[in-house]
């Protein structure tokens, strides 16, 4: 099959990150693959709901789990409802073919007393490397941004004025972050360490030893490294971050709606999952006070 044009329009209109664009490729690829060896079509056309459930079974036999069956059929919906807005199929075959259930999973994050001493105590070095790798720490967690719109932010996002940061999201959609004078004093020592070290006039605001523009999987490492410092939880990526930022938010009585925006959520069922890592924290406070517990 030919995802040539549908990968194109990924990319430049809907304007789909790297690793998304990446991601959706492979899925159809996989999907190409399997229809290709068992059913011998190699023409979207041909396919049938039957032959898709089909995969999505070989999926589950192979210990697949629910999220990524699901993610893998919203790729395909994506594609053939392409397929159908070009004109180049007449009947969609996701129409028959249902996503299976997925047992809510909590976001995982980190207790706030432990960032907090962290960030108070960890021995950062005084070098470019060393304040970089601060900044990129503080900047989740003061933001909750994705790994991604950190990567692609500039200097000229940076309102230190307004306290804030101008981030473009999914969707290619901007939004503003209100920052504190915590992370408002880091930046403004970061740029000044920049300053030294590199061309001034380079538009991205994070770079690498090198001056090079960071990259994600460098980023993703250096929060790795010092996730493994601060937490034993299993999970150590940049999105730990951004659930302990909302987390934290809500703990404080933060209004939902309000992470919602700084988030960048489009629904507000996606923030809404914060609430019940909320509602765990308060039973166990209720278990251990309440004589009736």
């Amino acid at each position: 099959m030919d995802f040539s044009s549908f990968i194109r329009y990924l990319k430049f209109e809907k304007r789909y990150s790297v690793h998304t664009v990446v991601a959706y490729e492979k899925d159809l690829q996989q999907f190409s693959d399997y229809i290709n060896k068992v059913y011998e079509l190699n023409i979207a056309s041909q396919v049938r709901h039957t032959q898709i459930r089909s995969w999505l079974v070989s999926l589950m036999e192979n210990k697949i789990d629910a999220r990524s069956i699901n993610r893998k059929i919203s790729t395909l919906k994506s594609y053939f409802k392409f397929l159908m807005k070009s004109g180049s199929l007449e009947k969609d075959p996701m129409k028959k073919v249902q996503s299976p259930k997925i047992s809510k999973r909590l976001p995982v994050f980190v207790e706030e007393k432990n960032i907090q001493d962290f960030i108070s105590s960890f021995p950062f070095a005084d070098d470019y490397q060393g304040i970089l790798n601060k900044t990129i720490l503080i900047l989740f967690y003061s933001t909750g941004m994705r790994l991604n719109e950190l990567v692609n932010l500039n200097v000229s996002d940076i309102d230190f004025y307004n306290q804030s940061i101008k981030v473009l999201g999914k969707g290619n959609k901007e939004r503003l972050i209100p920052f504190g004078g915590e992370l408002n004093e880091l930046l403004k020592e970061y740029l000044r360490m920049r300053k030294k070290n590199f061309d001034p006039k380079t538009e991205k605001l994070l770079l690498t030893d090198k001056g090079q523009n960071i990259y994600h999987r460098l980023v993703y490492r250096i929060i790795n490294q010092q996730l493994q410092a601060l937490t034993t939880i299993e999970k150590k990526s940049p999105h730990v971050l951004r659930h302990s930022f909302a987390t934290h938010m809500l703990n404080h009585g933060a209004d939902i709606n309000a992470i919602k925006e700084i988030l960048g959520h489009a629904n507000l069922s996606a923030t809404q999952v914060y609430t019940h890592n909320t509602i765990e924290k308060l039973k166990d406070i209720y278990k251990l006070a309440h004589p009736k517990a």
